[in-house]
């Protein structure tokens, strides 16, 4: 069996980080900088924390401040004409995952631009050039786009969430730099938050996880349990620096090894109704997990020692609920949306959301084989 993993070529931690960003530019030759990032970052000092950097060390840049949430095939399209016309050599996206995956998608297509109608790098796209540099700067401390070779944009024609996978597209350089995550709102980091758990623990029982991942995967999931209703909740800026560290080392798993149908039926609320996708991920993650578990006990065994759980002289029932309640209470603790009704999903809109996440890249990687009959059941359990 023959294993890879792909990372970044380099990455920097720590408060501070971003002050390494003006030198692997330069280092790197380059002299004109698309930057990426989003309307509401603009209205925070994020970043002007980053346009400072760039102005004091004459790296001329030209903005798209255009993402949105969920974001879609015409927020590539817009930010890959400003990069056209302003014949930009690199990339710096800073923001959250939907900036960072717009950057990606631009990068992309500027040097395969046979894929300009963005919808055709849907799944795994054949992309013969690696992407224009990229530089990611995340913002909150959840989907680990700065380490992955996934990237996610909406078709809204199609109604559907593309999970793009190249291994072209992943950033050159990521700045994992916690002061631009500190000022971020309760909720964003708590539905963030639960992203990265979610993306710890499917990719731990995904079925090709083997021995590297599943050290990420174990690691992440145990940092996560432990800070992240102290970084959401009490604005304790050492859980949030852990949590910064968590999120990534989460993505160095899953983008090697896959999720499941929790993304899989995430992606479809968000398709559909642009739900939040920590928030989909959050209220799904209990009801996926009591499904998979049987699948995979052990696994949640070892899952529940990393969350510090006794999971001493326990059926196997038992070990798997135990994992399932926790899982919960963080959720609850941190006050993310607990029903599919609470946030306004029309209950017979679920076999139309059952058939779209059945289609999904990430149900092949789940665990447990899964049918429509079995997508609606949980959607419905979750209801």
């Amino acid at each position: 069996m023959v294993n890879r993993i792909v990372l970044n070529e380099t990455s920097y931690f720590g408060r501070g980080a971003r002050k390494k960003l003006a030198t692997e530019i330069k280092t790197r030759g380059f002299h004109r900088v698309l930057l990426v990032t989003d309307k509401t970052l603009m209205e925070t000092k994020i970043v002007d924390m980053i346009t400072r950097i760039l102005e004091h060390n004459i790296i001329g840049y030209y903005l798209y401040d255009g993402v949105k949430p969920n974001p879609n095939v015409k927020n590539v399209q817009d930010g890959l004409l400003v990069a056209n016309i302003n014949n930009v050599d690199c990339i710096v996206a800073v923001g959250g995952g939907s900036v960072i995956d717009t950057a990606k998608a631009i990068s992309i297509i500027k040097t395969n631009p046979e894929y300009n109608d963005v919808v055709s790098l849907d799944g795994v796209a054949e992309t013969k050039n690696r992407g224009l540099p990229l530089f990611a700067l995340p913002t909150t401390a959840g989907t680990a786009s700065e380490v992955t070779i996934n990237y996610v944009i909406t078709d809204e024609i199609n109604t559907k969430k593309m999970v793009c996978i190249d291994v072209h597209d992943i950033p050159v350089c990521a700045i994992i730099d916690p002061d631009l995550m500190d000022d971020m709102p309760q909720a964003l980091k708590a539905s963030t938050g639960m992203d990265a758990l979610t993306h710890a623990m499917e990719g731990y029982i995904t079925k090709a996880g083997w021995l590297i991942p599943d050290i990420f995967h174990i690691n992440a999931m145990a940092l996560i349990y432990k800070n992240l209703e102290k970084a959401a909740n009490q604005n304790d800026k050492v859980a949030m620096e852990k949590m910064a560290y968590a999120q990534y080392i989460a993505g160095m798993g899953f983008s090697n090894v896959g999720l499941g149908i929790v993304h899989s039926m995430a992606h479809s609320l968000g398709a559909y109704f642009d739900t939040p996708h920590g928030v989909a991920n959050a209220l799904l993650l209990p009801h996926v997990l009591k499904f998979n578990g049987k699948a995979c006990p052990q696994l949640f065994r070892n899952m529940g020692n990393a969350l510090g759980l006794d999971m001493s002289d326990t059926i196997d029932e038992v070990a798997i609920q135990k994992v399932v309640d926790a899982v919960k209470e963080l959720s609850i603790k941190l006050g993310i949306p607990q029903t599919l009704r609470e946030i306004g999903i029309p209950e017979e809109m679920i076999p139309t959301l059952a058939n779209q996440a059945i289609k999904d890249v990430c149900t092949s990687g789940n665990p447990r084989e899964v049918t429509v009959e079995d997508i609606i059941a949980i959607y419905e359990e979750a209801y």
